[in-house]
């Protein structure tokens, strides 16, 4: 079976190139477009790794990561936040949200 990777990504792009990406080495994606849908499929489909875009409408990035490590249930389940924030601090904000990693965007992904 293969790993479940939830991406929290309200840009289609984006979703897109991260899709065909994980897809092509045998990742099983789940999309969410907001961040109270990304909470809620969080909790219905407990995913391996969710890949959290910080700025997203209505409920951001931060909060849907606070929200998602509340739950018991959820806890462990590894956040990396891919943002354009790239801004001195902004990695520190994601941290104390709850994420354990952080990618800036634009990214250029290794092949």
């Amino acid at each position: 079976m293969s790993k479940r990777i939830l991406v929290i990504e309200d840009q289609e792009d984006n979703r897109r190139i991260l899709s065909d990406l994980l897809t092509s080495v045998g990742y099983e994606i789940i999309e969410a477009v907001t961040g109270e849908e990304g909470v809620a499929k969080a909790e219905s489909e407990c995913p391996d790794l969710i890949l959290m875009d910080i700025q997203l409408p209505g409920l951001d990035g931060y909060e849907a990561t606070r929200r998602i490590k509340a739950n018991p249930r959820l806890h462990q389940i590894p956040i990396i936040a891919v943002t354009s924030y790239a801004l001195s601090g902004d990695d520190v904000k994601a941290y104390d949200a709850g994420c354990n990693g952080y990618i800036s965007k634009p990214f250029s992904p290794r092949v």
